[in-house]
C-alpha cells in the first residue's frame, strides 16, 4: 500500500509543473489495453513500441525473450520506459497464463487471418495485443492460443507493416475510441498513487536520501 504521507513529502520537491504533468498524463492511462512483443530481434522495434505505449497511454508493456534478449535502447525510447511498465517473461507461456490470470484476451496482430479489422474490433474488452518477430510474425504458439486475430486494413502491395508502426495505428486506434465508451477504462486511484510514488523515486535525484530523513525524523 502507497504511504500518502510520504507521497505528499516526496511531491512537495517536484515543482507545480511535473505534479500537473503527473496528473494530466495519469489521467489518460490505462490498464484495459496492454501490449506483448515476442522475440523482436531489432533492438529499436521494441523500444519504439513502447515509446507509442506511452505516447498514446499504455501503462503497462510485456516483452518475451525466448530467444532475443538485449536491453531496451534508451536513445529510441527516450526515456518512455521510465513512465511505462515492463513486464519481461522468457517463455509466451509464461507471459499468456500472466495475462490470462489478469483478465486479458489475447489478440495476435497478423495480417494473414480474417478475424477482425481494425476498425470492427470491439473495444470494451480487457485486450493484450501481440506483435512478433519482423520477418516471421507470431510464433504457432501465440496463434494456437489466441482468442482472436487482427489485422490493419491494407489496400497497396505490401502485406505488412513494421511492427513499431503497426503498434502505433492499433493503439491509437484503439485508444481513441475506448476514451469515447461508457466503460471505466482508466487507472485506480490505487494504481495512480502508486504511479505517482514510483514517477516520484526515477525523478528525483536525492530520493533515497530524502525517504531515509522522512523516515528517521
Amino acid at each position: 500500500m502507497t504511504d500518502l504521507k510520504l507521497l505528499e513529502h516526496l511531491e512537495s520537491y517536484l515543482t507545480a509543473s511535473r505534479k500537473l504533468r503527473f496528473d494530466n498524463v495519469l489521467s489518460q492511462r490505462t490498464k484495459h489495453f496492454t501490449v506483448a512483443t515476442e522475440d523482436v530481434y531489432q533492438l529499436h522495434n521494441t523500444s519504439a513500441v513502447i515509446r507509442s505505449c506511452d505516447v498514446f497511454g499504455i501503462q503497462e508493456v510485456n516483452i518475451i525473450e525466448e530467444q532475443n534478449s538485449k536491453r531496451i535502447d534508451k536513445e529510441i525510447a527516450m526515456g518512455a520506459q521510465k513512465w511505462v511498465d515492463l513486464n519481461r517473461f522468457s517463455s509466451v507461456n509464461d507471459c499468456v497464463t500472466s495475462l490470462k490470470e489478469k483478465g486479458y484476451q489475447i489478440v495476435a496482430t497478423t495480417p494473414h487471418a480474417n478475424d477482425s479489422e481494425l476498425y470492427d474490433f470491439d473495444v470494451t474488452k480487457k485486450s493484450c495485443f501481440f506483435f512478433g518477430r519482423e520477418t516471421e510474425g507470431l510464433s504457432k504458439e501465440v496463434l494456437d492460443v489466441a482468442d482472436c486475430f487482427l489485422k490493419i486494413p491494407m489496400v497497396g502491395f505490401t502485406e505488412s507493416l513494421n511492427i513499431s508502426v503497426s503498434a502505433a495505428i492499433i493503439l491509437q486506434h484503439v485508444t481513441t475510441r475506448l476514451k469515447k465508451t461508457d466503460i471505466n477504462w482508466q487507472l485506480t486511484v490505487k494504481e495512480m498513487n502508486e504511479k505517482r510514488l514510483d514517477w516520484c523515486r526515477k525523478t528525483i535525484k536525492s530520493y533515497e536520501d530524502i525517504v531515509t530523513r522522512y523516515y528517521s525524523s
